[in-house]
């Protein structure tokens, strides 16, 4: 018997993403069972290669008739006709208003659903101009994990019910995305874990995976005291929430630019809160990267979440007090609280 969350999923796949599939590929893929579409993170395209399906940190393959293979040989093969349809399929055959987000390389859909292309890039006066040939396609699924904060919201937050800035640091595919979709989520809307109403919160959004707008709107619930910037450079994001729309907190995902930097810098200095993230293992790997290294060496930080895998994708494995670099939490090898 399905759970309604299964169901409900289920039923967007089939509202947001059968529409963009050539009808050989929509019936294989829909003809897997139940419990894998349900698990399907990513669907992959890509000219005359075998149709796959990325689940958490794995892949197979799949047949014509939606079974799962291991052989090249028995899968189906995407056809360069298939790619062709897909394009036409996902930029409702108006390539020309879809092209700035083809420059940057991917097209986000209705339901925050969101496909990486890539294929011949044209350059024009040292800018990307467009994509074009299109030979692959990374078919992205949204998912919005209510309550993954709720570990982590007690870290966040102190005694007077103050926000700490806050940075989350995790390797790749380690959910800090999804964390920080949360954690914006209950700090905007309030709740009685915070002790508080919430805050205003400006997103600077530029890969558009926080909100994951569809013109403009979030697809995803990022709160009701959320400002989003869609697609906007994150230095050139800051500066224009900080001049315009007052915002109590800030937050983007993965810094690391000189100018990012720079940017936080001015928002530290004018009063705002931060809340970002980081690629990294912990902190001393971050500390190998001058720009971010010097964020931390003047304590602009007051807490660093660490995820890892130790107990599952997204596991909060530690946590760092930001001006004497103490742990205030740290969690074993057995997924044990010392």
């Amino acid at each position: 018997m399905q759970r309604r969350g299964e169901q409900n999923f289920l039923e967007k796949l089939e509202k947001h993403i059968s529409p963009i599939l050539p009808s050989t590929i929509r019936t294989a893929f829909f003809k897997l069972p139940p419990e894998k579409l349900e698990k399907v993170e990513e669907i992959r395209l890509r000219r005359s290669k075998p149709l796959m399906v990325v689940e958490g940190r794995t892949d197979y393959m799949v047949t014509p008739d939606g079974s799962t293979t291991e052989d090249p040989k028995s899968a189906y093969i995407v056809t360069d006709n298939d790619a062709e349809k897909t394009f036409q399929l996902i930029s409702q055959s108006s390539i020309y208003a879809w092209e700035d987000e083809i420059k940057n390389g991917y097209i986000t859909l209705k339901g925050g659903h969101r496909v990486g292309i890539v294929g011949k890039v044209v350059m024009e006066a040292e800018r990307i101009k467009t994509i074009k040939h299109v030979s692959g396609f990374n078919i992205r699924i949204a998912r919005q994990i209510l309550g993954a904060a709720d570990e982590t919201i007690p870290f966040v937050i102190n005694e007077k019910g103050e926000f700490l800035n806050t940075m989350i640091i995790s390797p790749p595919k380690a959910g800090k995305t999804t964390l920080l979709r949360d954690l914006i989520r209950q700090l905007s809307s309030g709740s009685s874990k915070l002790g508080s109403k919430g805050f205003k919160i400006g997103v600077v959004d530029e890969r558009s995976e926080i909100a994951c707008c569809y013109e403009g709107v979030p697809q995803n619930d990022v709160g009701i005291r959320t400002d989003v910037l869609d697609g906007c450079p994150k230095a050139r994001g800051i500066m224009m929430l900080l001049r315009s729309m007052s915002p109590e907190i800030i937050a983007t995902d993965e810094i690391g630019r000189p100018e990012d930097v720079e940017a936080l810098e001015e928002a530290i200095n004018a009063g705002v809160k931060l809340l970002t993230t980081a690629h990294g293992t912990d902190l001393e790997d971050l500390k190998r990267r001058p720009t971010i290294r010097k964020l931390i060496e003047n304590q602009f930080f007051d807490r660093y979440l660490i995820l890892g895998f130790s107990n599952g994708i997204g596991t909060l494995e530690k946590v760092v007090e930001g001006k004497d670099f103490r742990i205030i939490y740290d969690r074993n090898e057995k997924g044990e609280v010392k």
